[in-house]
């Protein structure tokens, strides 16, 4: 395989100034692509603002004899979200690519988190997709492409300690991502969600001494191939930690039918509806809802 390039592509990569999304700003621009770099410069709980992050990746893609611009606009809001698809669109007249990265991190136990920082985390990463996501849709449908990779973490599929809010919020990734797949596929639309795992400033606080090289470097590959007009998957979620690439389905148990159910007997069945032996998956694409009332649907039948 050659190599794979993006010449003539328009990237947007929210939360590009520092760790993750820098690296996949650096490999887009390194491969061809022109890449408006986004990143508030916040802290990492949110607070604050810096243009610098941003405008030192712009400087390093155009020093290599890249093409880049900066954009320090929140994603927390609509507006902010419009304002940078609209630099996209203001400098180089398209959008091909979009890579939602940007996040912070307010961690506390469930039993003591404030709704406020529930709502920030949310504003940050899922309605942060949403606010860039939506006003880029429609014009790459109506471009005939798009690709859109948004970031779901570990925490969003299977929970950890202390951040409800960001478990939450990466969570309702996925189901934002499924849409866009479903929705975008008669367009030339392409929507997948990246899962990664790298010891950046999200790592604060956090003993790694222990972990296996975990560099950004790692995950851009990825991404990198999920933003590429070769991407042959949508609606799907692929994992990368600590050199290991992987991809995350959601699974069912071919479950156990009765014509009706009493309390009683859904205890006496629990061990065969939890059986995973045999899984069931439904891919997003075609139809993974409809796949899914169906077979509900024809077992129901068979034992009509």
């Amino acid at each position: 395989m050659g190599e794979l390039r993006f010449d003539g592509r328009v990237a947007v990569v929210t939360g590009a100034g520092r760790g993750l999304g820098r690296e996949y700003a650096l490999l887009l621009a390194q491969r061809g692509a022109t890449v408006v770099v986004n990143d508030a410069g916040g802290s990492l709980a949110g607070s604050g603002s810096d243009a610098g992050p941003a405008d030192a990746v712009v400087r390093e893609i155009v020093s290599a004899g890249g093409k880049a611009v900066a954009n320090t606009d929140s994603v927390a809001t609509p507006d902010g979200g419009r304002a940078i698809v609209d630099t996209a669109l203001d400098r180089y007249g398209r959008i091909d690519i979009l890579v939602h990265n940007a996040g912070i991190v307010r961690r506390a136990p469930l039993r003591d988190m404030s709704y406020d920082d529930f709502e920030a985390v949310l504003d940050v990463h899922l309605r942060g997709a949403f606010h860039v996501v939506r006003p880029a849709f429609p014009l790459m449908c109506d471009a005939g492409y798009g690709r859109i990779v948004l970031t779901s973490s570990i925490g969003g599929l299977y929970g950890n300690h202390d951040v409800a809010n960001y478990a939450v919020a990466k969570a309702g990734v996925l189901g934002l991502s499924n849409v866009a797949a479903m929705e975008g596929a008669a367009h030339g639309v392409v929507s997948n969600v990246i899962v990664p795992a790298a010891v950046t400033r999200m790592a604060e606080g956090l003993d790694t001494s222990a972990y296996p090289p975990m560099g950004a470097d790692l995950v851009a590959p990825a991404v990198g191939w999920l933003a590429h007009e070769s991407c042959s998957v949508t609606g799907e979620v692929l994992i990368a930690l600590a050199g290991r690439i992987a991809r995350a389905v959601v699974a069912e148990t071919p479950g156990v039918y009765r014509p009706s159910w009493s309390v009683e007997q859904v205890g006496e069945d629990i061990d065969a509806i939890r059986d995973t032996t045999d899984p069931v998956v439904f891919p997003v694409i075609p139809d993974g809802h409809g796949d899914h009332i169906r077979y509900s649907f024809a077992m129901a039948a068979q034992h009509a």
